[in-house]
């Protein structure tokens, strides 16, 4: 398979670690997904899912930082799910990588109920009717809820996690709320991490974890300040971004 798709661009992620192809138009990786990967606790030897993974930026900056993980990703649009499939195999990472094409409310048979040590997710950010939809498909699907709302990724996620396993998604901040009445009761040693776009500013996102049946109380960890007074990004973000470091999740 030619992992070169026409109407692609070649970029890349983690300092070069990560290669990766995106379409020109439509949606493209900023840093969420890098930021999301930092933040699962994963380790080698375990099994973890993308939840809609699209081109796979994210799960594949996680194979990066853990070389010992097993990964699949789930997508419901047949051309980001091909595309995921050629960054797969344009990193050369297919003998423990795989995308699944198929719907998290009707998961595909392959993908079994209480399989997966840890579940990642970037869900849309926006609740149906709640944005302007953007006239890109991809873009439309990957912002603004469809049929899928935030209680079915969350309710997903549930069903496919192992006891103990950790869910950890990436979100706007002001949907914390929401985030957390859905995990209650239900994930537990909740951890949230601010992400300031710049020091003394309002958290514009959040990264959530939770411990599938776990009983522990919910921390609020500190966080990180992505930009300084002068743009750049701050040190610490820079080692997250470009050095592939982990962030504080659990």
């Amino acid at each position: 398979m030619n992992p070169r798709a026409e109407g692609t661009t070649e970029d890349s992620l983690l300092g070069g670690r990560v290669r990766l192809l995106q379409p020109e138009q439509g949606y493209r990786a900023a840093i969420d997904p890098v930021l999301l990967a930092a933040a699962t606790p994963a380790l080698d030897g375990e099994a973890a899912l993308e939840l809609g993974c699209g081109a796979g930026a994210a799960m594949l900056c996680l194979a990066a930082r853990v070389p010992g993980l097993r990964l699949t990703g789930l997508e419901l649009q047949p051309a980001a799910a091909d595309l995921a499939r050629r960054n797969v195999a344009l990193n050369g990472w297919e003998d423990r990588m795989s995308v699944v094409e198929g719907d998290l409310l009707r998961p595909p048979e392959t993908l079994r109920p209480n399989g997966f040590d840890r579940i990642l997710a970037n869900p849309p950010f926006y609740g149906a009717g709640a944005h302007t939809r953007s006239p890109s498909p991809g873009k439309a699907a990957s912002h603004g809820e469809g049929e899928a709302d935030l209680a079915a990724w969350i309710g997903a996620a549930l069903r496919l996690l192992k006891s103990k396993g950790t869910l950890t998604l990436i979100h706007r901040a002001d949907r914390l709320d929401a985030i957390l009445a859905l995990m209650n009761g239900r994930f537990g040693a909740v951890t949230i991490l601010p992400l300031w776009p710049k020091a003394r500013a309002e958290a514009g996102r959040v990264i959530v974890t939770g411990r599938r049946d776990a009983r522990t109380p919910a921390r609020l960890l500190p966080g990180l300040v992505l930009h300084g007074a002068d743009g750049r990004y701050t040190a610490e973000a820079e080692a997250v971004l470009r050095d592939g470091a982990a962030l504080q999740s659990g």
